[in-house]
């Protein structure tokens, strides 16, 4: 029994009063040893009265304790230290597996790793953040990513119908944690308490209405209330008790704090009001509810509007809009609010009848707002703001093309050269309607880069497209009916040109007519060359879009931008490209295989296709980009509705190579200076020959290089097979507008192509070849085949004739079989090694004339023997 409460107990009393009668009930010592005697007192009290737990409890309370680990964890986005208290947190509850079958998947271990899945995908989601992570930490993501998905399936269900109802009735963990956070807290601890010992002791009598005597009560106490007692008071600080102890030494200490403890009903009920409060508080801030966002900066005071004795004209309305607008662009504008009192503005001027002039100006400035209201140039706008700025514009439009047409918006006038009362004879507002217009264009390509390609928000912003493109045209009606200058008109047509050139509208005239007239203007009237060099560009690619390939050449060639491209802005160089490409593409369907190959060499050998169109990222292997530098190239990437299909691409240059490439080094197989045609062909097919088990097929590159060496020996058949089949239509071809025209040209080119090679490949076997048996064998017309052989013997590439009358190729055999061929190189190389030597020995023996003389000699030989053999 602890001493603190020895006057408390009958047995005690009554020993003491037998003491009583020859002395004191207590004898004075020391405050340090009555401390001392207190504390041992307690520690023997602990140790007397150990909790017994059963399994579940430590279970579920080692469980929870790591459950709070990992929220601490998650607040300081220490991924790494998250991971390891995973593993554990899974581990204990592996521990607790036979329990769980038993009781269920208690609901605060569901809640949990629905948090820890929606702080993973948070994370992984925001790839700026992911970027500033640490290593430690961004390969922990990825690993806890991984391992969470492998762990969640067989908790899928609980997890789903507790994000369903995360506030469920069978909550458990909010208990749990209203539990730990009312006895965590060191404020509330006393109270709580106070308010145990109150219900315990109480309980075996009727609530009275005053407080009852202190002898009456001590009677009435049992060893169980003194034994909670001892358990409450424990925390009390040892001073307090060690002085209450020597004011009254034969009094009970908790009787004391009897008295103050509340009685009434209305007090209980107040306290769990405020436990409640207590626990949803803390709650709250878990969970990171009950937050509000406060604005920053410096608050400015709202511009007042004209109160009813003032008189609204258009000094006033002036006065007040330069008022709105001065906070322009100052630190802690409201934005929003600026673009509220704008438009309110705007009605009241349209209500006091001030004029179309007066509501243009106003309108400029509340679009100026709108433009402002995104600090950040890399952002786009926000949905309800594009929003607005459509509806500004378009109102804009409507009053200067429409109603009046006597407005005049005039970047050159000046706040004293505005007319905005009285047309004399027209309306001038200063502003300048073309930029306007070009940052709508800006903001609207921004928004459609920042937005997923393969969502229904992109469709749906895609949708504003007419809209946009509608304004435009508008504005340039505008443009053309008034007098403005040529560099104007130039601006706003080359915004019209950015709109229209990449769209395939086949059948409809009306657009390359337009195109055309608008293309024409800015070639006699443009003075920049920035501009007439992105309208000669979109012009190219237009022609070529639409299979005007010689058009589309002869611009191309006339205007030498290939001569100083790379000197060009980044831009420019990105419209080249696309240019290029798509004169490519329509020489290949145009069935020019070679020019094709060519407008296609440089883009696709460099292995940076996407990146060189603007279509994509790739990373860099030598040196990373910065921030800033992602930034910039990440505003200069193209819409996704403007992209340029990069497997139809690959597949187009790869098809025209391999018909350029396998008849040359069939021609020039033994050839030691022939030069390649295409590196990037060489390299496919040195890879597919230096591996030893080739399988068949699968992507469109295996496809074509498969094919290619089939087209080495002639067999012309399966090397179409494998070129075109349903594989490669689903891929490529069925992309292209006129599929099975493309599909007749490339069955032609590759039947010629078969045919050349074979020819140089086993040409040297026969003396004579019938044209009736080749035009069988490539199943070509006879005339084909004349054509083709006759071509071959006029470029020396076949040492051959024709014989009319029987219609047969005599071979010459002029050309050295493949063992003189091979021996010819063996002698090529031994003289080159030769001469090394020589030159070696040479510089050993510092006589230049020893050697000099024979190694001549014996060039003069060699170059002999050849001239006699040819």
């Amino acid at each position: 029994m602890s001493r603190f409460f020895a006057a408390g107990s009958d047995s005690d009393s009554e020993t003491s009063s037998s003491e009583g009668e020859g002395g004191q009930f207590l004898q004075a010592r020391p405050a340090a040893v009555a401390a001392k005697g207190f504390l041992l007192s307690d520690d023997d009290e602990v140790e007397s009265k150990r909790i017994v737990r059963s399994a579940k409890d430590k279970r579920f309370e080692e469980i929870k304790n790591l459950i709070k680990i990992i929220r601490n964890q998650k607040k300081i986005k220490d991924v790494a230290r998250v991971l390891e208290t995973f593993e554990d947190l899974a581990k204990a509850y592996t521990k607790a597996k036979q329990i769980v079958d038993k009781e269920g998947t208690p609901r605060f271990y569901t809640r949990c790793l629905s948090e820890i899945d929606d702080f993973v995908m948070t994370m992984w989601e925001d790839r700026e953040g992911r970027k500033k992570l640490s290593k430690q930490n961004s390969k922990a993501l990825g690993t806890l990513r991984q391992k969470l998905r492998k762990y969640t399936v067989d908790f899928k269900e609980g997890m789903d119908a507790y994000k369903e109802n995360p506030d469920g009735s069978g909550d458990e963990s909010s208990e749990d944690e209203a539990g730990q956070s009312e006895s965590g807290s060191d404020d509330d601890t006393p109270a709580a308490a106070a308010s145990d010992f109150l219900k315990k002791s109480a309980a075996p009598t009727p609530a009275p209405a005053a407080v009852p005597d202190k002898s009456k009560f001590l009677k009435k106490t049992t060893d169980e209330s003194d034994s909670s007692e001892d358990e409450d008071w424990d925390s009390d600080d040892d001073d307090s008790s060690i002085s209450s102890y020597d004011e009254d030494a034969t009094g009970n200490l908790a009787a004391q704090f009897l008295k103050k403890a509340p009685t009434e009903k209305g007090d209980t009920k107040k306290r769990e009001r405020e436990r409640k409060e207590r626990i949803i508080r803390r709650r709250e801030d878990e969970e990171g509810l009950g937050w509000e966002k406060v604005k920053g900066g410096i608050p400015t005071e709202k511009p007042k509007m004209f109160t009813k004795e003032s008189e609204v004209n258009h000094d006033a309305v002036l006065k007040k809009l330069a008022e709105i607008v001065a906070v322009r662009g100052k630190k802690g504008t409201d934005r929003n609010e600026q673009i509220t009192l704008l438009h309110e503005l705007r009605d009241i001027s349209n209500a006091h009848n001030l004029g179309p002039a007066m509501s243009v100006k106003i309108t400029l400035a509340i679009v100026y707002a709108i433009y402002d209201y995104n600090p950040k140039i890399a952002d786009c706008m926000k949905p309800d703001m594009w929003t607005k700025c459509l509806e500004n514009f378009d109102m804009l439009i409507t009053i200067i093309t429409t109603e009046n047409s006597n407005i005049i918006i005039a970047n050159t006038a000046t706040d004293d050269d505005e007319i905005l009362e009285e047309a004399k004879p027209s309306y001038i507002v200063r502003g300048d309607i073309i930029s306007v217009c070009e940052r709508l264009v800006d903001e609207f390509i921004k928004i459609l880069q920042n937005s997923d390609a393969h969502s229904t928000e992109y469709v749906t912003r895609l949708r504003d497209e007419p809209r946009v493109l509608g304004m435009t045209k508008g504005i340039q009606k505008y443009v053309e009916t008034h007098d403005y200058t040529c560099e104007t008109i130039c601006r706003i047509y080359m915004l019209h040109i950015t709109l229209i050139y990449y769209k395939e509208k086949r059948g409809d005239d009306a657009v390359s007519v337009e195109m055309e007239r608008l293309a024409k203007y800015i070639y006699s009237k443009d003075s920049t060359d920035r501009i007439r060099a992105r309208t000669l560009l979109c012009h190219v690619y237009h022609h070529a879009l639409h299979d005007r390939w010689f058009e589309a050449r002869d611009l191309m060639l006339m205007s030498h931008l290939q001569e100083n491209i790379q000197y060009s802005d980044v831009p420019t160089q990105i419209m080249y490209n696309r240019a290029l490409v798509q004169l490519g593409l329509s020489a290949f369907r145009h069935g020019n295989i070679k020019d094709a190959h060519n407008a296609l060499l440089d883009i696709q050998s460099s292995g940076r296709a996407k990146e060189l169109l603007a279509q994509g990222l790739l990373q860099q292997k030598q040196q990373e980009r910065t921030a800033e530098q992602e930034k910039i190239e990440k505003r200069r990437q193209m819409p996704f509705h403007m992209h340029i299909n990069l497997e139809v691409l690959e597949c187009v240059y790869l098809v025209s190579a391999m018909l350029l490439e396998i008849p040359y080094m069939a021609a020039h197989e033994f050839d030691a200076r022939r030069r390649m045609i295409s590196k990037s062909f060489h390299h496919q097919l040195r890879l597919n020959e230096r591996q030893n088990l080739v399988g068949p097929p699968e992507s469109m590159r295996e496809h074509v290089i498969a094919a290619a060496k089939l087209m080495k020996t002639g067999n012309w058949k399966k090397c179409f097979n494998l070129v075109i089949n349903t594989k490669m239509d689903t891929k490529v071809w069925n992309l292209f507008t006129h599929s099975a025209e493309i599909r007749a040209m490339i069955k032609i080119k590759i039947q010629e192509e078969a045919l050349r090679t074979y020819m140089f490949t086993y040409g040297n076997i026969y003396d004579s070849l019938s044209l009736q048996t080749l035009a069988e064998m490539f199943e070509l017309d006879t005339k084909t085949v004349h054509r083709i052989i006759s071509k071959m013997i006029i470029n020396e590439e076949l040492m051959a004739s024709l014989d009319e009358p029987t219609q047969t190729v005599m071979m010459h055999r002029t050309e050295p079989s493949r063992l003189q061929n091979m021996a010819l190189q063996l002698s090529d190389k031994l003289n080159s090694l030769l001469d090394a030597n020589e030159r070696l020995m040479e510089q050993k023996s510092q006589k230049p004339g020893m050697f000099g003389k024979d190694r001549n000699d014996r060039r003069r030989v060699n170059q002999r023997s050849n001239q006699k053999q040819n």
